[in-house]
C-alpha cells in the first residue's frame, strides 16, 4: 500500500493548492480535498468521511492543512487515523477570532442570539450557532502535530498559538514576518524547508 499527503486548505483555497507539495514529496501521493460545507460540525464529518476512505488505499496519511482547514480537521476526529500533521497558520482558538470579529463590528452576544447571523462590513457572515459550537466542543487533538506560524499573523496572536502548541505537545515554528497567508517567494521558500526539514 503507498503513503499518502493530504492537504486541506483554508478560507478561499482549493484543492489544487496541494500540488505545491508534490514536488516536496516524491514518495507519496499528494492529494487535496475540496470540502463542500463550511462549518465545524459538516466539514469536520466530511474529513472523517474522506480520510476513513483514503485509510482502506493507503498505508500511511500524512495530513497539510491550512488557517480554517486546520480547525476543521481538529474536529473531524481523524486522529488515530494519521501519522503526523502539518499545520500552516492553523485558527486554534475560533472563539477568540469570533470575539474579536464581533467587537471589530461592533455586535454584542445579545444582539447576535436576537438576531442569529449578522453580515458585517468586513465579509464575515457572524454566526450565534457557530459560536455556540465552538464553545461546546472544545479541540481534542493528540497527533503529532507541527505548526508554521508568522509573527505578522493578525488572526491569531503568538500567545494564543503558543499555549496551544504547549498544551497539545505540537512542534511550533515562528517565522519572523511572515503572514497568516504564507504566498511571498521568501515565505514559501521558509515552507517549504519547514517541510521537509531544511533549514529556515
Amino acid at each position: 500500500m503507498k503513503n499518502l499527503v493530504l492537504y486541506i486548505h483554508g478560507k478561499g483555497g482549493s484543492a489544487a493548492e496541494s500540488e505545491h507539495y508534490r514536488p516536496l514529496f516524491p514518495d507519496r501521493e499528494v492529494i487535496g480535498l475540496d470540502y463542500q460545507t463550511f462549518t465545524p460540525w459538516e466539514t469536520g464529518a466530511e474529513i472523517f468521511a474522506a480520510v476513513t476512505k483514503l485509510k482502506e488505499q493507503y498505508e500511511s496519511i500524512m495530513l497539510i492543512a491550512n488557517s480554517i482547514g486546520a480547525y476543521f480537521s481538529m474536529h473531524a476526529g481523524i486522529d488515530g487515523l494519521i501519522g503526523k500533521a502539518y499545520f500552516i497558520s492553523p485558527v486554534v482558538n475560533l472563539e477568540r477570532l469570533i470575539l474579536d470579529m464581533m467587537h471589530w463590528a461592533s455586535v454584542t452576544e445579545k444582539q447576535l442570539e436576537a438576531e442569529g447571523v449578522i453580515a458585517t462590513d468586513f465579509g464575515e457572515d457572524l454566526s450565534w450557532d457557530y459560536l455556540c459550537y465552538v464553545r461546546a466542543h472544545p479541540i481534542r487533538w493528540t497527533a503529532p502535530t507541527e505548526i508554521l506560524y508568522g509573527s505578522r499573523d493578525d488572526l491569531t496572536a503568538y500567545e494564543t498559538i503558543k499555549a496551544f502548541a504547549e498544551t497539545h505537545n505540537a512542534r511550533l515554528t515562528v517565522m519572523e514576518g511572515g503572514e497568516h497567508w504564507f504566498h511571498t517567494a521568501e515565505q514559501m521558500q521558509f515552507l517549504d524547508n519547514w517541510i521537509t526539514g531544511g533549514k529556515p
